[in-house]
């Protein structure tokens, strides 16, 4: 994350569309707001189909990440639950504001790189010590700030 530049995407390599285009004949024209439409007298997915199967398995892929992030925070059954339901309900939203951010700020991807490394270890060594949660918030909070303030200071190179 910290070390390899942002790509375009390319969304015919992707595995999940190569996986659905195996099943499903898929066309490349839109059909109003249809995701399935006849061509040529067989039924195909439209590209809206695969914009919402897309966009609800990165939804899947988002809650499915969140779990060990919240065990490198907490051990509260509670907690984990309720953190998991709202990074279901909101995490893509969330995704495409830190997107936006990342642009402006670009120093954060390094920060957040930093972050996730903490939060790892820290749950690779929860057997042998447990840093207390204000802490490793702290420590999260402290790095995120960092990063911000260098990307204001330092200006980008071109």
């Amino acid at each position: 994350m910290a070390l390899r530049e942002e790509q375009p995407p390319n969304i015919e390599g992707n595995p999940l569309v190569r996986l659905a285009a195996r099943f499903i004949p898929i066309t490349t024209r839109y059909h109003g707001q249809k995701f399935f439409a006849i061509e040529n007298a067989k039924r195909v997915a439209t590209p809206l189909f695969l914009a919402v199967l897309l966009v609800e398995f990165t939804d899947l892929i988002f809650a499915l990440d969140s779990i060990p992030a919240i065990f490198g925070i907490t051990r509260d059954p509670f907690l984990v639950y309720t953190s998991n339901v709202f990074a279901i309900l909101g995490l893509r939203a969330l995704y495409f504001v830190l997107a936006g951010v990342v642009a402006r700020f670009h120093l954060l991807r390094f920060g957040l790189a930093v972050i996730l490394v903490f939060v790892g270890v820290k749950m690779l060594i929860d057997g042998f010590y447990e840093i207390p949660v204000f802490i490793a918030l702290a420590v999260i909070a402290t790095i995120l700030a960092i990063t911000i303030v260098a990307s204001l200071l330092i200006p980008k190179k071109s």
